[in-house]
């Protein structure tokens, strides 16, 4: 037991959450004399004798009419082979029934009550959030929408055939799929879609002695028992971030198709809340973790779907954070599909039915910017194109979508109040982000990154200047702390230290605060929908941070509209002698030249490229080995250039970027 780790997290939380928490543990040691020994399958009847009288109504899920896609003949070839990956890059075929295989090793998690089980930093077993992905179950959606769109016996099989397996091998409140709530809240989604896509379906036979309607009854059953567990469990207080959100969602969603008042009001009560207290005004959400605001809107985003197709109100309030946000998301894409992303990514999704490419990387803010535009009353794309959404929204409600007005990308731009700059060049073959926000959220910031000032530079499309990413969540402690490192971004340490201070590998003590001193560019305004010029011919931004203190590092970000950018650094208040190291990081499969000392030329993989300028009195430069993370549990080898000096007294460095187009930032 890690003492220190516990004695921080308690600090964390207030008097009214550690209440909170006792009476949790009160109703866990209820359900261990009910289900501890038991083992017993969450499809065995409904629990909650006063929910049995509880019915499935298909008509209120939207489910669209038959797409094309689902007729494909490799839709159907892959899937019966498993001839797809996994998160992580694991193979299906390998997987697909082994529930509690650790992936990172060999070994299993093991099959014991889940409140005894301990997942965080098990690297003798491995990484819980991959074995999650397994056991979130959209491989039953999918399965199933296939199977209503195309007829085919064989995909019923193959689903019936996985979830008796599962369930006999997963009872409830046993092992690892039992461990998280918010994975129980997202297994509760898929079931509801997998019984909404067989309930659409013409009857057929799972086996030899199940036909659909018994197999329905079961998913009925499941689908009621999670829902009851969320709304007993559902996350508050410093836990309640992200997931309480799509807890908040599957009880909502249940709540309609199931016809129960209680969940729904729940539901309703919690994002009222929850909606406003985890976004800034001007539409960023508070995580500072682009994945993490998207992964929010795709929870909300089907909820309200679900709202709509049944002709519920929307409450307006949503509406308007949900457009901000879509705004956001939007000011953070490229020309080329790239994307801004600060904080964590750990390509956590809810629903996907892209047929043979499920497990395969997506582009999940495209899918989220496509169904904010069904159900916003503005929409941030021409057309729907993602297959998952194409497979449930109906046709009509695409229809509707392509008179809505667009919303134009703004030029460079300044989030004040969530504390990202998007800057982009004139004919946009470049593209850049600043971070200058908080840390993270409430009072652990779970899913921030020690980033203060730090930036992010595209090129056609490419990371030039990257940030690292993200690597792995629940093992390798010295990896999760490294990509979340000051020393893994594209900004200043002092004597090799954060800015922030790692408490554990989702909690953060003192944390660095950053002030914006003054910039020229276009700021958010909610109200602001008209035409938008180009991006203006120069610009500047200035913030610093207090992260060293009492040293002070500001940073100032400026371009002259000539195809450069340049960056001052400057070290206040120094009043004793201090190590500082500048830091850029190169983005995957870039290679580096040395032209002069302290100066650079950077070839990207499609041959663009662009210069870079350092100039810091009595410093080395030096290029080291380096990590960069482009997707959850993957990493790939790149380069560094380090900055390495030391000073007794205040000290500018000054950086100069300039691309091969003239054309300005």
């Amino acid at each position: 037991m890690n003492v220190k780790w516990y004695w921080n997290r308690l600090r964390a939380m207030s008097r009214e959450e550690i209440l909170w928490r006792i009476g949790q543990k009160k109703l866990e040691q209820t359900e261990r004399k009910t289900f501890g020994k038991q083992h017993r399958a969450v499809t065995a009847g409904v629990f909650d004798p006063a929910k049995k009288r509880l019915v499935f109504h298909e008509e209120r899920l939207p489910v669209a009419e038959k797409p094309d896609w689902a007729k494909e003949k490799n839709f159907l070839k892959d899937w019966l082979s498993g001839n797809i990956s996994l998160l992580g890059g694991y193979g299906y075929q390998d997987f697909k029934k082994d529930w509690h295989a650790g992936f990172q090793t060999r070994n299993r998690w093991p099959l014991v009550f889940s409140y005894d089980l301990s997942y965080k930093q098990k690297d003798g077993i491995g990484d819980a959030r991959t074995n999650w992905e397994l056991n979130r179950h959209m491989q039953f959606a999918l399965l199933a929408c296939g199977y209503a769109q195309s007829g085919e016996e064989a995909l019923l099989k193959e689903l019936w055939d996985l979830f008796r397996d599962w369930n006999e091998k997963n009872p409830f409140l046993q092992g690892i799929s039992w461990t998280s709530v918010m994975e129980v809240a997202i297994r509760d989604i898929n079931w509801i879609y997998t019984l909404g896509f067989l309930r659409q379906a013409q009857p057929g036979k799972a086996d030899g002695g199940t036909d659909t309607a018994a197999f329905c009854g079961l998913l009925e059953h499941g689908i009621i028992n999670m829902t009851d567990y969320i709304a007993a469990h559902f996350s508050r207080y410093s836990s309640a971030n992200n997931h309480v959100i799509v807890e908040a969602a599957a009880m909502g969603m249940a709540g309609f198709v199931m016809d129960c008042e209680l969940w729904y009001e729940t539901a309703f009560s919690i994002l009222q809340y929850e909606i406003g207290r985890q976004n800034y005004s001007d539409g960023v959400n508070r995580e500072v973790s682009l994945h993490y605001q998207s992964f929010f809107m795709e929870a909300v985003g089907l909820l309200m779907l679900t709202m709509k197709v049944s002709g519920m109100h929307i409450p307006q309030n949503w509406r308007n954070t949900l457009c901000k946000m879509s705004r956001y998301v939007s000011d953070c894409r490229g020309e080329y599909g790239e994307t801004v992303v600060f904080g964590d990514d750990d390509e956590g999704k809810i629903l996907d039915l892209q047929g043979a490419a499920w497990g395969k990387r997506r582009d999940h803010y495209a899918y989220v910017l496509q169904l904010m535009s069904l159900v916003l009353p503005e929409r941030y794309t021409d057309t729907v194109t993602d297959q998952t959404l194409l497979a449930i929204v109906p046709e009509h409600i695409r229809r509707e979508m392509t008179a809505k007005p667009c919303y134009k990308k703004h030029g460079n731009v300044c989030y004040e109040e969530g504390g990202v700059s998007l800057l982009r060049s004139r004919d946009k073959r470049v593209l850049i982000g600043i971070d200058h926000g908080e840390l993270g959220f409430g009072s652990i910031a779970a899913h921030g990154h020690a980033d203060a000032l730090s930036f992010q530079m595209y090129l056609e499309g490419e990371a030039v200047f990257a940030d690292a990413g993200t690597y792995i969540y629940h093992i390798d402690l010295e990896s999760r702390n490294w990509f979340r490192s000051t020393n893994a971004h594209n900004t200043i340490t002092i004597d090799g230290k954060n800015q922030s201070e790692m408490l554990g590998a989702f909690l953060w003590g003192r944390r660095a605060k950053v002030r914006l001193a003054g910039h020229n560019l276009e700021t958010v305004d909610a109200e602001d929908d008209r035409e938008r010029e180009s991006c203006q011919e120069d610009f500047y931004l200035e913030a610093e941070h207090d992260g060293y203190d009492p040293v002070i590092h500001r940073r100032r970000f400026v371009s002259d509209g000539t195809g450069c950018l340049k960056i001052c650094d400057s070290l206040l208040e120094v009043e004793k002698e201090i190590s500082y190291g500048l830091h850029f990081l190169l983005g995957n499969g870039c290679t580096l030249t040395e032209k002069a000392f302290g100066c650079y030329e950077i070839l990207t993989p499609k041959g663009s490229s662009l210069r870079i300028r350092i100039e810091a009195p009595q410093a080395a430069v030096s290029i080291k080995d380096a990590w960069v993370s482009g997707a959850y549990g993957l990493r790939s080898s790149t380069k560094q250039i380090r900055v390495s000096g030391k000073a007794s007294q205040d000290v500018t460095l000054m950086t100069t970027i300039e691309w091969e187009d003239g054309n300005a930032v």
